[in-house]
């Protein structure tokens, strides 16, 4: 760019220097091409048409995310234009920049395999709590689904705002199939229930003890063949497996504490002394027993031969002074 050139941006900051306001304008921004579609498609600056989301690679591809607040209005077609022409305007403005525009959906997986267009989903596991899906495509079409360099999934995610994996149906199935089988082995673990009230629970869509610890009581009476005792039952152990679990959790980190001998030594530090309380070290007399080399191969950062020498040669001299104070 040149003094006097006149050139189309999106305003995303002013700031207030010694040498005057400065004015930060983005042409990659999302909300560039959001603008550009106002000032193209009469249907979008009127908010009959509403662009959602965008997610862009600036210069090479983008996805629009639109919904109509009219039901007359088609909201793709609309950004589209009559032969393409308003989508193409917004594309010429871009160096070419190639738009997919795809309807918004409040339905999350339903604006995921919308989102994924061209690329055709079979099905879909929704992960709530890692906020991932799953999506399976054709082996055929994988490829195309995935993009050229990770591309089409990248902006699919960007624009849902869902991590998205992509594979085939025997991939997912068998992920599906080997999840299942840990969850199910759980349950027999921690509930100690045998194979086939396992095989229930994780049919019905169970996969933590949390879950059965702690959801609604209705939903494990929804469960064909479950009452009230068993369903009493499998909520008691549930929580006594959570509590066993937080007291375990517990005891392993008193164990890991480091003593205040060791945090007192000369030359010691608290994450030093915490790093050697985690590999059993957790005393003055543990560190003395011993040799500079198995103290290096902990690999604790910070912890050289020089310095692990001189720790214990400190360790060693606090115990002969504790000895000849007679503890």
């Amino acid at each position: 760019l040149r003094a006097g050139d006149r050139v189309r941006g999106y305003l995303f900051d002013v700031r207030t220097e010694p040498r005057g306001p400065q004015l930060f304008i983005s042409r990659a921004a999302p909300e560039f091409m959001i603008e550009l579609f106002k000032l193209e498609v009469p249907e979008v600056g009127q908010g009959l048409v509403e662009i959602k989301a965008c997610a862009r690679d600036p210069g090479d591809r983008a996805k629009i995310a639109v919904l109509a607040h009219d039901t007359r209005t088609d909201p793709i077609g609309a950004c589209i234009g009559m032969r393409g022409s308003r989508v193409q305007a917004v594309s010429n403005e871009l160096n070419g920049e190639r738009v997919d525009i795809v309807l918004w959906n409040d339905s999350a997986a339903n604006f995921v395999i919308n989102a994924m267009a061209p690329a055709e989903v079979q099905s879909i596991i929704v992960d709530e709590e890692k906020h991932s899906m799953d999506l399976a495509v054709a082996e055929d079409r994988l490829a195309q689904a995935i993009g050229k360099g990770g591309q089409n999934v990248r902006l699919a995610s960007r624009l849902t705002g869902w991590q998205l994996n992509v594979m085939t149906q025997d991939q997912v199935s068998a992920k599906s199939e080997a999840e299942q089988a840990v969850a199910r082995q759980l349950f027999v673990d921690k509930l100690e229930v045998d194979e086939e009230i396992a095989t229930i629970l994780v049919a019905e869509g169970f996969n933590t003890v949390e879950e059965i610890a702690y959801v609604p009581v209705g939903e494990l009476l929804a469960v064909e063949g479950f009452d009230e005792d068993i369903v009493e039952e499998l909520r008691a152990r549930a929580r006594d497996a959570l509590l066993n679990e937080a007291l375990a959790e517990e005891e392993e980190a008193d164990e890991n504490q480091p003593a205040e001998d060791l945090l007192a030594l000369q030359g010691m530090d608290e994450e030093t002394a915490f790093a050697l309380a985690s590999h059993g070290v957790r005393t003055s007399e543990d560190l003395s027993d011993l040799g500079t080399d198995e103290i290096v191969d902990f690999g604790i950062d910070g912890l050289d031969e020089d310095r692990a020498k001189a720790l214990i040669l400190a360790a060693r001299a606090e115990e002969i002074a504790r000895l000849e104070r007679g503890e």
